[in-house]
This record gives C-alpha cells, structure tokens and sequence, in this order.
C-alpha cells in the first residue's frame, strides 16, 4: 500500500522538483495534500482542477497545518520552507507521529540544529518515526560514478572544488523574498554551500572527513549579503590537503570537483567525468537524473516502506554538511570529527 504524503511549501524546490516528478513518480507514495501559507501560494502549487487537498492558513475552518498533520492518510510529510520556519514545522509533525523529509539545510546554524537533533533522539520514538534530511547532491549519478572511481584509484592525496556563478538580482532564486534579505547566516553561501560540501564529501569518503580549515569569506555583490564568495583551504583527518572555492557573485564561470588518488585523478565537471591513469585520460558522460531529487525522494519512500532509514538522509548527515560550511566565517576552526 502507498504511502499518504503531503508537502508543505509552495517554493521553486517544491513547485519544480517535489511535486512533479519526485513524488508523483514514487511508487511508494501517494500525494494527498498540500500546505502553504496562504491560498495563493497553495493554488500557484495546486491549481483549483486537483484532487490532491489544499491546507492554508487562510483556506478557512479545518484547513491549516494542524488539521493536516491530525489526517490519518498522511503518514508523511515533505517540509520545504524557508530555512528559518522549518523547525516548527519539523517538530509539529514529528510530535504527532509523521514521519518527515525536510529540506537542507538541516537548520540555519550549529546550535540549532544541534539542538533540533537532541531533542528528537529525546521526544521521538526514532525506531517508529523518522525524519530525514533532503540533499540531492548525494542523489547525482555523476557523483555516485565519480566516487566508485576514486575508490578504485587508492589513497586520497588532494583536492579542489571550484564552483563560480554570478545570481543576478531579479533572478529566480534571488527573487525569492527570504533569499533576497536573508535572515539565516550565510546567506546563498548556506542555502547552496552545503550541496557543494555534501558533494565533496561523499567524493572523498568517510576516511577524509574535513578536520581543519581555514577561509576567507566576503560580500562581492550589494545584492547577495551577508556573504557570497568564500575561498578556504582544507584538511581531512587522513591528511590529504584541498580548496574549496565557491561564489556566487563573480564573473568567473564553471565548476569542477577534483579529487587525487594515488594511482590517478577523477574530476566532475557536470556531466563529464574524466578519469586519468598513468596519462591516458577516460571521459564519461553521466546523466543526472534532474538535479537527483527524484532519486533522492524515491530511496526516502522506499526506506519508509521497508521500517528502516536511509543512512545518507539522516540529520547527522547533514549536520556534517553544515558544520564545515557554518565555519567559514572563522578565520580558522578544528573540526571534532
């Protein structure tokens, strides 16, 4: 039998990615409402020819989001919120016994969402309830291909990631009001920093945990504060050294992800990987399916079918992510892990 799931949030993510076609494509699950704020976001998500049922806090008597979470056909809710209004959200559901897949970040710094984790290992029967944390990065072919060929080619020796982009304003991420007057720490830096650190690390590998860094971070652009460009070294606790280079206001272009092994190098420039050995140089063409979140949304559904949780979508996965880009404000900071 399927899984009832509604979504709660009508953004880009959940207009573009969570609605069509990760959920509706997922076997395991049956969308069967949806829930934003007020009923014009929810009809630009839904529009009035749906079967699915709208929940708002304007929709009147029996529609906001605690008499959606009281449904006894939804046992699941996808949460894509601005980074600051999803803890409640997360909470609220998981009280009542839903299970959850909430948008990264994991929350918007630390001691939140050291303090969110706490509190569900602490309140919630974790064995019967979950909650999981969205990051498509760990859902991309490429980067799954990638990894399967930087096992093969023996210790890690260094790497770089260098991911350039200039958001104009008026574009749409940037009009998006809590991306344009960010009240979370970081800024875009946060909201898609953590994807690049998640892809990272799922290249290098639990062995090459970051355990120090050092970075330099700024404000390029009037438009993206508090911060949109950060450059940092690193070091994993293997002793393999790399950098880290992102912005997101500059006129620099592209992205690459690299990775030196022993016996040769990988690199990822979106879909071309490109393996090189003793000088010969492979490349492959991998396709991603999307930006992975159908994936991603498929194995969360297929992990609440069998009674068991996806290790890559745990909270404390995607606190790992977080911790290394909470600190790039600091000039310099030890990693406990």
């Amino acid at each position: 039998m399927a899984i009832g799931v509604a979504i709660v949030g009508s953004g880009i993510f959940a207009r573009e990615e969570h609605l069509q076609p990760a959920v509706q494509a997922s076997e395991e699950l049956t969308l069967k409402a949806i829930y934003s704020r007020s009923l014009k976001s929810a009809k630009s998500l839904l529009p009035d020819t749906s079967s699915v049922d709208r929940y708002c806090d304007d929709c009147g008597e029996g529609k906001s989001y605690k008499d959606l979470l009281k449904r006894a056909d939804i046992h699941a809710v996808i949460i894509a919120l601005p980074i600051l209004n999803q803890p409640t959200y997360i909470r609220a559901a998981l009280t009542v016994g839903k299970h959850v897949l909430s948008e990264k970040p994991v929350a918007e710094n630390l001691k939140d969402a050291q303090e969110l984790i706490e509190w569900y290992h602490s309140n919630v029967d974790t064995k019967k309830v979950t909650w999981s944390v969205a990051e498509n990065f760990r859902y991309l072919n490429s980067f799954e291909y990638a990894q399967e060929q930087v096992r093969q080619l023996g210790r890690v020796l260094g790497f770089r990631v260098e991911v350039y982009g200039n958001v104009k304003a008026g574009s749409k991420y940037h009009e998006t009001e809590w991306r344009k007057s960010p009240t979370h720490q970081g800024g875009f830096l946060l909201d898609g920093g953590v994807h690049f650190i998640a892809g990272l690390r799922l290249l290098l590998g639990a062995e090459n945990s970051i355990a120090r860094l050092s970075a330099f971070s700024t404000q390029l652009q009037k438009h993206l504060p508090p911060v949109d460009t950060v450059d940092a070294t690193m070091k994993t606790k293997a002793g393999a050294t790399g950098t880290f280079c992102v912005s997101f206001g500059t006129t620099f272009t592209g992205s690459e992800w690299a990775v030196a092994c022993e016996s040769g190098t990988v690199s990822i420039s979106r879909s071309t990987i490109t393996t090189v050995i003793d000088g010969q140089e492979v490349k492959k063409e991998v396709e991603d399916e999307r930006t992975g979140v159908p994936l991603e949304v498929k194995r969360w559904g297929e992990a609440l079918a069998a009674g068991t949780k996806n290790e890559r979508q745990t909270p404390e996965e995607a606190l790992a992510d977080l911790e290394i880009v909470g600190r790039f404000i600091l000039p310099l900071y030890t990693l406990d892990n």
